[in-house]
């Protein structure tokens, strides 16, 4: 069976979210890289993997106190985007450390309250 679409955009993750300029920010500041910005609503680009970001303010509850779900991103070296969540000051919802599961991962929390873990394989 042929694929429909390339696998990179069989399934991608779409953030509602309060202030698009905010949350745009956060992720370009972790590395993600914009690919579309049509105002309200943002693409962001992972290597070939897609992240879209659309603003719905006045439609959204208040961030949940933990994240809800989490966005994870597979790194080469970690530790290199611990110091820059570090640097961003993002709030942390997971310390970095050697997990059970093989990773040595971190979770931290977007704008809205959405986890985004970063992780390289021990």
């Amino acid at each position: 069976m042929a694929q429909y679409v390339p696998s990179t955009e069989q399934l991608v993750l779409e953030l509602f979210v309060r202030d698009v300029g905010v949350s745009k920010a956060f992720y370009v500041a972790l590395g993600f890289e914009v690919l579309e910005d049509r105002g309200t609503f943002v693409t962001l680009g992972w290597e070939e993997h897609r992240l879209f970001l659309d603003e719905r303010a006045e439609e959204l509850p208040p961030a949940p106190p933990s994240p809800q779900a989490n966005i994870r991103v597979m790194v080469a070296d970690v530790d290199a985007y611990w110091s820059r969540a570090q640097a961003l000051g993002a709030p942390v919802a997971a310390p970095i450390g050697d997990r059970e599961y093989g990773l040595r991962d971190f979770t931290i929390v977007d704008p809205d309250g959405f986890g985004v873990r970063f992780g390289t394989r021990l």
